[in-house]
C-alpha cells in the first residue's frame, strides 16, 4: 500500500467532481489548482460567446475551488495559460484583466494544438495562503 501523500486533495463542493484529478492539490500554504476551461457548472461544454466570457467564467470556478481551501483570487501568485489561437490573446487579456485588476501574478502563455471541447484557453494556478 503507498504511503499517505504529505498534500491534500481538494473538490468544490460546488463543481462536478472528477474521478481522474482533484481540482486542487494543497501542500503546506501552497494550492495548486488543475487546469481550468471556460465550462458551464455541470462541465457539460465551453460557455457561449468566445474567449472574453470563457476566460471569465474559468476564473469563477477557480474561485469557488480557492474559497473550498481558504483561499481567494488576490491569492494567486502564477498562472498558466493555454491557447490554441494565440490571435485572440487582446480578448483574453482584456477578461483577465477584469478579473485581476492591476494586481497581476506572475504567468506563462502556452500556445497549443488544441483543448477539451473546443475552448478557447485554459487556466492553471498556484495560490499561496501564508
Amino acid at each position: 500500500m503507498p504511503d499517505m501523500p504529505s498534500w491534500s486533495r481538494v473538490n468544490a463542493p460546488e463543481l462536478p467532481e472528477l474521478p481522474v484529478f482533484a481540482h486542487a492539490a494543497v501542500a503546506g500554504d501552497h494550492i495548486y489548482v488543475s487546469g481550468m476551461l471556460g465550462v458551464r457548472d455541470d462541465f457539460s461544454g465551453v460557455v457561449d460567446g468566445g474567449i472574453g466570457p470563457e476566460t471569465t467564467q474559468a476564473f469563477r470556478h477557480v474561485e469557488r475551488i480557492l474559497r473550498a481551501c481558504d483561499a481567494g483570487i488576490a491569492d494567486i501568485v502564477k498562472v498558466g495559460v493555454f491557447m490554441p489561437d494565440l490571435a485572440e490573446w487582446e480578448a483574453m487579456n482584456a477578461a483577465y484583466l477584469e478579473v485581476f485588476g492591476t494586481s497581476t501574478p506572475a504567468r506563462i502563455a502556452v500556445g497549443c494544438s488544441s483543448l477539451l471541447f473546443g475552448a478557447r484557453a485554459e487556466f492553471d494556478c498556484v495560490a499561496y495562503r501564508g
